[in-house]
């Protein structure tokens, strides 16, 4: 039992790592709700007013600290978003419902 809350905390932290930022949210930050998706890429976020945002506008949001939960990662010269990692695979974003975009 002990190991395997040891692997937990270390996957989490090495999870952790590949995020850029991890912004301070402010205490109104919406959370995302579901991934807004076009030919199976995700282009925005769902957010819980019901509000779709880009991306790259989701990013910026994250940045500001109007999204929380979420930590900035780059693949390329591409930013986006990734759920803060907390030992559990049900909130993380690729868990989330998908809407057509």
């Amino acid at each position: 039992m002990e190991n395997n809350m040891k692997d937990t905390s270390l996957n989490a932290a090495l999870a952790q790592n590949t995020l850029d930022d991890i912004p301070e949210p402010k205490s109104d930050a919406r959370e995302i709700v579901g991934l807004v998706k076009h030919s199976g890429k995700i282009d925005g976020y769902q957010l819980s007013d019901g509000s779709t945002v880009t991306k790259e506008e989701g990013v910026r949001m994250a940045k500001d600290g109007d999204i929380k939960g979420v930590g900035v990662a780059h693949r390329g010269d591409s930013e986006y978003l990734k759920a803060i990692p907390d030992g559990s695979d049900d909130n993380n974003l690729g868990s989330l419902p998908s809407i057509s975009g």
